[in-house]
């Protein structure tokens, strides 16, 4: 029941709640003196604002919001201003959300019910047409996915809570009810969650002071998702299978072999994919040559069945077309037995050219404390880098990976160790790896060699994947080289992979390759030719390590070879996406290749580095939570390390270290950044002779208790520390 009051010369009746007090309202026309009592009379005002001027009001407000939320020019820039740019978009979706609202709950005429639709529909489209970019600059299509992302389920709560109190008697009493439950469950996961945030592979963050500590209140709300929420909309996260098998091979003498895997195929070609490893700079600009060269100088040749179908040496992937199938077929070419001896320029070599940290020691004269003389042979290395995935993440979306690497913890073949206290230096990749890969934040020196010339320069043999069609050097530090037509993959590379992740139908051979739907850095399964990218990728790293692991005299010449250490690394791009899902899909392939190198022994002489840049720099947990913040400048690095490399490390800093204490359970809990990656890099360069200071500045020597940020040259924009 409710009170009907007649208002006004017109008798325009408004409707009171059940239960109002009538003897406080007094009916009045024009022609008598007004009276309400001041209960009243703000209510009265407030229902007769004309509907059409509250909902341009409105409207208004949100599209200044909104526009002003699409302030940008800069990384710095966002960094700096992401809390005043996630207001703006809250308060964008609040206004339009009051419309929506009143659409259903209040009396609206037919027409401008249809004009409040028009309305809506029409602000969101001009939100998507005045800026849908979707780079720091011009970050309309994040700003839109954002704005809906809150906007859809929260208008669904609110429609779904409006017709519940419509239907129910004391509708408040059972809500209230339910909250008070929800809170307490609420309330109950965040603090197992809170819990689960400090677990490590082994052990977890310790509060131990004086040591950093994360600023703010570390809440992990992200966690309350169920996984897969963030994306469901976008699509499956499996990847359609290609509707023949195809079976193909390439042998020792080069020669393809294929099976459409069904008769009477007519069509079958084979696209032999340019090598890229020996391209200048100029030909690997991302953003504007570098796929369309390796489409432009891929070639496509029939393949006729019964004919030898043989391949260039320098051939490493080709795509082998059924029809409408396709599948990416690589080897390792030429084989690393049959590898020139390779010398460095005289103008480049990095055991000359570059000042030396600090005096050297050769681990020989530790023999006498250590007695481990027998076990110094050169370690191999592989550093998997896969971008934007903070340690909370790695642990969220990789699980499977997680507890394969909890069980490489093997006392006597190899041990595993993780830094809970990793900080980037940087927003983005460009900073983090240019620490990691040439020592440096900022790109100040001239023609900066990767870390992987380094390796080469000292008898490894280098090999590098790229899954997102780019190159590192070219992007990151290419601006610091004086010739453009410098190969710095020639130079430093004796194998590299990167053609088949520039095909079109996974990376766009037109527009923007950061799109949201496809490519490299889309929040939809990245899938090419009926499987996952990174599988295709995970193929050629298996191949790799079979072939630098192949010894023996069945050699062409009939000698024996000795094995030379490898150092491989790779960077996979499957964190580096708005709503942190598509990582998931990596897992599975990753942990069977943790998996199978610690089954096949390889890690009692290899050096396994697993790690990011940086955690995730966009969607809603890094745009409005504190939590988000602390997980972007803490990404996840583990590395497992053979068991004679660990006991040296230890004897060594007990011998020779300022602090007596086991440099891997100090470092686990001390302040480090990529740059102590970078050290670990050049020690392991350079083993068994190594610089003492690069030592001391590297994962194996135990860092100052109680660093800073100034000291670890993290700068105070991007610290996270008190």
């Amino acid at each position: 029941m409710s009170t009907t009051v007649y208002v006004g010369k017109s008798n325009d009746a408004i409707s009171l709640p059940m239960g109002t007090d009538v003897e406080h309202v007094r009916i009045f026309d024009s022609t008598s003196s007004p009276y309400v009592t001041k209960q009243w009379r703000r209510y009265i005002a407030i229902h007769y604002i004309p509907k059409p001027i509250l909902i341009i009001v409105l409207a208004i407000v949100s599209i200044l919001s909104y526009l002003s939320s699409l302030q940008g020019g800069s990384l710095v820039y966002i960094n700096e201003h992401l809390s005043i740019i996630g207001l703006e978009l809250v308060v964008s979706v609040l206004s339009l959300t009051a419309i929506t609202v009143m659409l259903y709950a209040s009396r609206m005429r037919k027409g401008t019910r249809q004009g409040t639709i028009l309305l809506i529909a029409s602000i969101c489209v001009a939100m998507y047409i005045y800026d849908h970019g979707e780079r720091f600059e011009h970050h309309g299509f994040y700003n839109i996915l954002v704005f809906l992302a809150i906007y859809v389920p929260l208008n669904f709560v609110i429609a779904i809570f409006y017709t519940l109190w419509c239907k129910i008697d004391n509708f408040l009493a059972y809500f209230a009810v339910a909250v008070a439950v929800g809170g307490v469950s609420t309330g109950m996961a965040l603090v197992h969650y809170r819990r689960v945030f400090d677990i490590g592979l082994l052990g977890k963050f310790e509060n131990i002071p004086g040591e950093c500590h994360w600023v703010g209140r570390n809440i992990p709300y992200v966690d309350l998702l169920p996984a897969g929420t963030q994306n469901f909309w976008a699509g499956s996260s499996y990847c359609k299978s290609e509707s023949l098998i195809i079976s193909a091979s390439i042998s020792a003498d080069g020669i393809l072999a294929v099976d459409c895997g069904k008769h009477g195929i007519k069509d079958i070609y084979v696209d032999i994919l340019p090598e890229t490893r020996m391209w200048p700079l100029q030909y690997k600009d991302m953003w504007h040559t570098y796929n369309h060269l390796v489409l432009k100088k891929t070639i496509r040749l029939p393949y006729i069945s019964g004919t030898p179908f043989v391949l260039d040496s320098k051939t490493q992937a080709v795509v082998v077309r059924c029809g409408s199938s396709s599948k990416i077929v690589t080897r390792v070419s030429p084989p690393y037995r049959n590898l020139p001896e390779y010398i460095p320029p005289s103008d480049s070599d990095t055991r000359t050219s570059q000042p030396s940290l600090g005096t050297t020691v050769t681990p020989a004269a530790f023999d006498a404390v250590a007695g481990l003389q027998a076990e110094f042979k050169r370690p191999n290395v592989i550093f998997l880098m896969i971008d934007a995935v903070s340690r909370r993440q790695f642990f969220r979306r990789l699980p499977k990976s997680a507890n394969i690497m909890r069980t490489l913890e093997r006392p006597g073949n190899h041990r595993i160790f993780e830094l809970f206290r990793y900080h980037s230096v940087g927003f983005s990749t460009d900073n983090n790896t240019r620490a990691m890969y040439t020592g440096d934040i900022l790109p100040v020196r001239r023609n900066p060699l990767p870390i992987w010339a380094y390796y080469r320069d000292r008898g490894y043999v280098t090999a590098r994947v790229e899954t997102g069609c780019d190159d590192w050097t070219k992007e990151y530090v290419g601006r610091n080289f004086d010739n453009k037509h410098f190969s710095v993959g020639n130079r430093s590379l004796d194998y590299e992979l990167t053609s088949p992740f520039c095909m079109p139908e996974y990376f766009p051979d037109t527009g923007n390759p950061f799109g949201n739907f496809k490519g490299p850095y889309s929040m939809t399964a990245r899938c090419l030719y009926g499987r996952y990218v990174h599988e295709w990728a995970f193929d050629y790293l298996t191949q790799l390590r079979r072939e630098f692991r192949s010894v023996g005299s069945d050699h062409a010449d009939g000698q024996s070879h000795s094995r030379k250490p490898y150092m491989i690394s790779a960077t996979f791009l499957e964190g580096h996406e708005g709503t942190g899902e598509v990582l998931n899909t990596l897992d599975g392939a990753l942990s069977a290749f943790i998996e199978s190198m610690r089954d096949s022994g390889e890690l009692e002489d290899t050096v396994l580095m697993i790690g990011a840049d940086h955690g995730l720099h966009m969607g809603l947990n890094f745009a409005f939570l504190q939590n988000g913040r602390i997980e972007h400048q803490n990404p996840f690095m583990a590395m497992s390390i053979p068991e004679w490399l660990h006991r040296f490390a230890e004897e060594y800093q007990n011998e020779y270290g300022a602090e007596k204490t086991s440099p891997f359970e100090a470092n686990a809990q001390r302040l480090t950044t990529p740059l102590e990656t970078h050290y670990t890099f050049r020690v392991l360069a350079d083993w068994p002779q190594f610089d003492v200071e690069s030592w001391r500045r590297s994962l194996f020597a135990a860092q100052r208790a109680g660093r800073t940020c100034s000291e670890a040259q993290i700068g105070a924009n991007f610290c996270m520390c008190k």
